[in-house]
């Protein structure tokens, strides 16, 4: 039945042919010092950038709030910075994300005041205005954080359900998908904690490609794949899992870590990856069992790789150019 879950992948090609990775945006507001008396706050905003084009979402400050650059706009893998200082009151302000309810991403907000209080809220769409004056924290919210990551990552999604197509029986689909998760897991925590530091262009146009290599296994009969995959698939899941797991802390060291609460929020996103996996692959089984009843199972399961295979060339080609 594992053969038979193609359904969702056909469902989905139409969007993934032009699909990127919309990452969270960050707006930090830190309590910096006094000045005549007044507090100053300085401001940083990583605005993501997505198809080599900013996100056009931004901060909307209390009306006659002026803000003054600390540093020229920098440019950021994956985001645009800007440092902002100023000396409005903005301890009990209202800001508001213009742009953020026509997005699919969030908006992570780190409040630090003069007194090492810190605050931490999550802004989304449905939900683009943020009242400072209450106090809730949001470090749960990098568990739901962590499981959008997958569901939206496309390129993530691909390679989850290339493994489920491949794998017929279930004992090494467990093994290979649990050697898959210990192995982002170990990329994650050493490439957020610093440990392990590598250009991000490489790492995604790689991910790309190992898409490619699985797809082009599906297509192949199976006296002709390769012996790696055949009879250890677990290792193949194992070497691929560490590339994404680089992958995955691209997208966390976007949005920074509470250093208060470092080893938690990595851990809830990382719990929140691997429940997004499971939800991938519980919606593959239910379609899977939907499908069985057809009799175009061959045809469907050799299309499906075929069209992941031309999406993550087309990853590839792409983010290999975007390195050049």
């Amino acid at each position: 039945m594992i053969r038979l879950l193609i359904a969702l992948t056909l469902s989905l090609l139409s969007a993934i042919a032009l699909a990127h990775e919309v990452r969270p945006a960050y707006l930090q507001i830190t309590e910096a010092a006094m000045q005549d008396g007044i507090p100053v706050y300085e401001i940083l905003w990583k605005q993501p950038i997505v198809q080599d084009r900013r996100l056009p979402i931004d901060p909307v400050f209390p009306e006659g709030c002026e803000l003054s650059d600390i540093v020229p706009p920098q440019v950021a893998p994956g985001a645009l910075l800007y440092s902002w200082v100023t000396t409005c009151d903005l301890s009990d302000a209202i800001i508001h994300i213009d742009g953020l309810s026509v997005t699919l991403t969030d908006v992570m907000v780190r409040w630090t005041g003069a007194d090492g209080e810190v605050r931490n809220y999550l802004l989304r769409p449905e939900n683009p205005t943020l009242d400072l004056s209450e106090k809730s924290a949001a470090t749960l919210t990098y568990l739901s954080i962590g499981i959008e990551h997958l569901v939206f990552g496309i390129d993530h999604v691909l390679f989850v359900i290339g493994l489920v197509l491949f794998i017929k029986q279930p004992v090494m689909l467990l093994k290979t998908v649990t050697a898959f998760t210990v192995a982002h897991s170990i990329t994650l925590a050493l490439s957020v904690l610093g440990w392990v530091t590598l250009d991000q262009g490489p790492i995604e146009a790689v991910i790309a490609l190992s898409i490619v290599f699985l797809a082009r296994e599906l297509v192949l009969e199976e006296n002709q794949r390769s012996r790696l995959t055949l009879g250890r698939p677990w290792v193949m899941a194992f070497m691929f899992g560490l590339l994404h797991g680089l992958g995955f802390a691209g997208a966390l060291r976007d949005i920074g870590l509470p250093e208060d609460t470092l080893w938690l929020s990595l851990l809830l996103f990382n719990v929140g990856i691997e429940i997004g996996q499971l939800i991938v692959i519980a919606a593959l089984f239910a379609v899977g069992w939907v499908i069985s009843r057809t009799r175009f199972v061959p045809v469907l399961v050799r299309s499906a790789a075929i069209g992941i295979g031309c999406v993550a060339m087309y990853w590839t080609i792409d983010r290999t150019l975007l390195l050049i």
